[in-house]
């Protein structure tokens, strides 16, 4: 187009990445004009805010729409078009095809920003036609499975989430409160993203709100009984529900670009060069629908967060407005996945990359675990957060997790900016954190990470993880250097108990244990079997550590801990 021209915009898709280019947009381009079509009825939604929604915390369900087309009008003078479908594009002509209450048009485009968004996967199972099946992905959708809620709670009739991701997690707190929930998850876990040892405190949590949870099984098939869902489960077993939510994940909802030449990966997700562009010209993509690169591992996958869709959306507007001044563009940001969740009482909190993402890009990892109170401990009401990372050996930061009751989110953004920054693990030593008793500790939980992987790195310190015990227990001496009475509350059948305040008067009793073999050592958390491994390695003993001590074990056996743990001297 000419210079002096009007451009025209077109954004298929509102909600975050869309709506995000397109104000943005606004903002660098007075004269343009800028068509948003959206396929629903509402072109800007708080779509987090669902679930809090159908758990009655969030009660006028006007403040779940963020703008409509009138304001958008009115602010931005945007032209947004709701209940309108892109169904093809041209890339030789720059038109697309639109389908909307005013019928059919083919309409030109400067520039076309696709944000479709993704579309709830259903998958295999027989009867989810049933009309006691829903999903939660839409305003509509939400006020169908609240209303539901209401109509049911003062009946026997319960609900089964199908699916224990982010949503389903929030979406069965939401409904445990009001009637009995099953959660069903083809995973080992709940929150498959979250590490074993973190999420086995998370089903804890779910037990103790009244959740029934079931992982590792399927739903096969859903029939009706006298107006019931009834759910079969690959295991034979069977669950009868007034409502099953249907919360197994997402697809990116690309079908007819992909149609129109618009390349895409095997799951469907719009592939982009390192500015939001796609393979036609003119042609952007942002949101739910587009792969990202990710930032530690570099795989090429959607990552369907808001917090990246809004960015992305912004980054787009201004490479648009850059492309067409002839000027360089800015390159998106590669995701790290930074997420959180409430269940319960607990905050369940993530950054980077997981273990099984790790192994399967190849990369070496040590993982720390940590369990710091979320604020001075002699300060009422402090409260112990379990934290973990992942670093490479160069002391990179590659993944954090964590899970508890306060401080979980501050610690996590922390780590996640650290991150960003290229900040390694150890220099977490040198973080300028604020500090009072009621938020912190002189030497934050984020500090102590750095102290512990400096230590590491140092050679001061070497680890064991729990899923090596079952070959130390062969192998080592496992040295518990707990008091007697931790001791007996608890512990690993093989494992001798010297105290650690006892260890240095008792290092001829240990040579004789142990006859020349290593030494596994534990303790609650991990700091007293580090200071026991100090004496031991001074001594000349082959030594090594718990990672977050018995702490960290008993969590990452999960169900299986009465099994193995222990009890008496």
């Amino acid at each position: 187009m000419a210079m002096g021209q009007q451009h025209r915009y077109l954004m298929v898709g509102g909600v975050a990445g869309g709506m995000s280019a397109a104000a943005r947009l606004r903002r660098l381009d007075e004269q343009a004009e800028i068509i948003v079509f959206e396929a629903g009825p509402v072109v800007s939604f708080a779509s987090c805010g669902l679930p809090y929604y159908v758990g009655g915390e969030i009660t006028d369900r006007g403040e779940l729409l963020v703008q409509t087309p009138e304001s958008m009008r009115e602010s931005l003078n945007l032209d947004v078009r709701v209940n309108t479908r892109v169904t093809s594009i041209d890339a030789t002509t720059h038109t697309v095809h639109v389908v909307g209450p005013e019928g059919e048009q083919d309409l030109a485009y400067d520039h076309l920003v696709l944000s479709p968004g993704a579309v709830p996967m259903r998958p295999p199972i027989e009867g989810l036609d049933h009309p006691a099946v829903h999903t939660l992905r839409t305003v509509d959708d939400a006020i169908a499975v609240r209303e539901l809620v209401v109509q049911q709670a003062t009946k026997s009739g319960g609900a089964v989430v199908l699916g224990a991701g982010f949503i389903g997690l929030e979406a069965a707190e939401a409904l445990a409160a009001q009637m009995p929930v099953t959660v069903v998850e083809l995973a080992p876990h709940a929150l498959p993203p979250l590490e074993l040892e973190l999420a086995n405190l998370v089903h804890d949590e779910m037990r103790r709100l009244g959740m029934t949870v079931l992982v590792g099984v399927a739903a096969k098939s859903i029939t009706d009984d006298n107006g019931q869902a009834v759910v079969t489960l690959s295991d034979g077993r069977t669950v009868t529900a007034s409502l099953v939510l249907l919360s197994t994940g997402v697809a990116p909802a690309t079908k007819p670009f992909a149609d129109s030449g618009v390349k895409c990966d095997p799951r469907g997700a719009i592939l982009r060069d390192e500015f939001g562009r796609t393979n036609l010209d003119g042609v952007w993509a942002v949101g739910d629908a587009a792969a990202s690169i990710d930032g530690v591992t570099g795989a090429v996958r959607p990552v369907p967060l808001a917090g990246p869709a809004n960015r992305d959306g912004r980054i787009v507007a201004d490479n648009i407005v850059a492309t067409d001044a002839g000027k360089p563009c800015r390159p998106l940001a590669r995701p790290l996945g930074t997420a959180i969740v409430r269940v319960g009482q607990l905050t369940i909190a993530m950054t980077g990359a997981n273990r099984a993402s790790l192994q399967d890009a190849g990369i070496e990892f040590t993982t720390v675990h940590t369990h710091p109170m979320n604020h001075a401990g002699y300060y009422p009401g402090a409260t112990q957060m379990h934290l973990m990372v992942h670093i490479d050996r160069q002391g990179r930061l590659l993944g954090a997790q964590g899970v508890g009751q306060a401080g979980v989110d501050k610690r996590i953004d922390v780590l996640a900016t650290a991150m960003r920054g290229g900040i390694t693990a150890p220099e977490l030593i040198d973080l300028d954190l604020c500090y009072s008793p009621p938020y912190g500790s002189a030497k934050d939980p984020v500090t102590m990470i750095g102290f512990l992987t400096d230590n590491l790195m140092t050679g001061q310190l070497v680890l064991w993880q729990p899923e090596q015990y079952e070959t130390l227990r062969q192998t080592s001496l496992i040295l518990d250097v707990r008091s007697p009475s931790e001791f007996a509350s608890g512990h690993l059948p093989e494992a001798v108990n010297i105290p650690h305040t006892q260890l240095r008067a008792r290092l001829a009793e240990v040579k004789d244990l142990a006859h020349g073999r290593p030494i596994a050592v534990t303790c609650q958390s991990g700091v007293r079997s580090y200071i026991a491994h100090r004496v031991l390695t001074a001594a000349g003993f082959d030594s090594r550590s718990l990672s977050g001590g018995m702490l960290t074990m008993k969590a990452f056996l999960g169900d299986a801990v009465d099994g193995t743990i222990v009890k008496g001297r």
